[in-house]
């Protein structure tokens, strides 16, 4: 039993001809969004620590400036 009608035939030959390029384009646009991801996570995980590490600093100082002060 043939699913495809007969006049149809040529057009899904040209579809399906051109099926690796429509696949090959898709798997590297996937491909570039996850490595785009990845760095947008791995910039994120560096900024969260300069800012921790900027949070102790200032810590640091408002516990000196407190010591300091007379009661």
């Amino acid at each position: 039993m043939n699913l495809i009608h007969p006049s149809m035939t040529e057009l899904y030959a040209l579809a399906l001809h051109d099926a690796p390029y429509v696949v090959a384009a898709y798997a590297i646009i996937w491909l570039g969004l996850a490595l785009y991801i990845a760095f947008i996570v791995l910039r994120m995980k560096k900024l969260s620590q300069e800012v921790q590490v900027l949070q102790d600093t200032v810590d640091e100082k408002l516990a000196k400036l407190d010591a300091g002060k007379p009661k």
